[in-house]
């Protein structure tokens, strides 16, 4: 008696994994990427300092340790040689993620990271066969008043005329960026407001929901050759709203104190004369204007026939929520690494 022959399709070998090259790694946006595109089965190779995160603190070790799973290698992303000698090492890549961005937002910092930077990895990772770039970049670009603004901008129209695949990702507000006043709040003072608090609204991300949607993109089609908007679940919030969310989780009754922008613009003003005789001040004034900027213009999808910011039109992505990050950071679950976003 023979065997009929078996029904069962035959097994595939599984897909070789693609190859990514990630720069930015080592902050909290790029650490949460890198653990994204891991566990969708790509072959990561992250570039970073050999002394890496805020102020150099982290060795070699500590880098390799943060980003389990991809392979690590060292060099210096502002040099091309180094891009191409330390980073692609003549090898082909599929995928360049780009999570890296100016530290301070300051000229001269912005147009080296946001620009130059990122032009010289376009150039070594085409050289590598990189088809596709995945870039975060920031919704507040669509109103760019500021050099970091100018310089990212100025990067995403070269990425976009590259002639290959790109997806350029414009996040808003991070939650890392709105859990600085937690400490103050705990000890018993206000919560610090520009005008009544409702000036501005945005839908922040987690850095895990942001981490995803950037690996996402690499297998989505309809996120190809594309801007792509994007914040996280829920309503948008506004800063009146942030701060009634940590009363209301420490249990004590909400107590604000409102910043009238025109102090700001003192402020701003004054930075502003002296440094056109001082460098140090002509920085400080920019940061000034940076702050200005933040206290006075939601982070959500800019309707430019109406100039006005628009929350339903702001595209919600993930699971987790500033207020669900706020409760685990009064549980001391987890802790805020907010490194130089502590500016704003």
């Amino acid at each position: 008696m023979t065997s009929s022959p078996s029904t069962a399709p035959a097994e595939r070998p599984p897909a070789p994994a693609r190859r990514v090259f990630l720069i930015g790694a080592t902050g909290t946006i790029g650490r949460a990427t890198a653990a994204a595109l891991v566990a969708r089965g790509y072959d990561v190779v992250c570039f970073v300092r050999p002394r890496a995160g805020v102020g150099g603190r982290l060795t070699e070790t500590a880098s390799q340790d943060l980003l389990a799973g991809t392979e690590v290698r060292f060099g210096d992303v502002t040099d091309p040689d180094s891009l191409a000698r330390d980073g692609f090492r003549g090898e082909c890549f599929d995928v360049l993620v780009s999570c890296l961005a100016s530290r301070t937002g300051a000229p001269k910092d912005a147009w080296a990271i946001d620009h130059r930077a990122h032009v010289h990895a376009l150039t070594a990772a085409r050289a590598a066969g990189v088809g596709h770039m995945v870039q975060l970049s920031a919704i507040c670009v669509q109103k760019p008043l500021l050099a970091f603004q100018q310089a990212k901008l100025a990067f995403e129209r070269e990425l976009a005329s590259s002639g290959i695949t790109y997806s350029i990702v414009r996040a808003t507000a991070f939650f890392k960026s709105l859990s600085g006043q937690l400490d103050r709040v705990r000890a018993g003072k206000p919560f610090l407001v520009f005008g009544d608090g409702t000036l501005t609204a945005c839908k922040p991300i987690s850095d895990a929901d942001l981490g995803g949607y950037l690996a996402g993109c690499i297998a989505d089609e309809d996120r190809w050759n594309r801007i792509l908007p994007i914040g996280g679940p829920g309503p948008a919030i506004t800063p009146r709203e942030q701060g009634e969310a940590l009363f209301r989780l420490l249990g004590r009754p909400p107590k604000f104190r409102q910043v009238p922008v025109a102090l700001l613009d003192t402020i701003r003003g004054g930075l502003a004369l002296a440094g056109r005789v001082s460098p140090r001040l002509a920085e400080k004034s920019e940061l000034a204007r940076i702050g200005r900027y933040y206290a006075t213009e939601s982070m959500l999808v800019l309707d430019p026939a109406t100039g006005r910011y628009d929350a339903g039109a702001t595209p919600s992505f993930g699971r987790d929520t500033l207020l669900d990050y706020y409760a685990r950071l009064v549980s001391g679950e987890v802790r805020a690494e907010r490194g130089d976003h502590a500016v704003f």
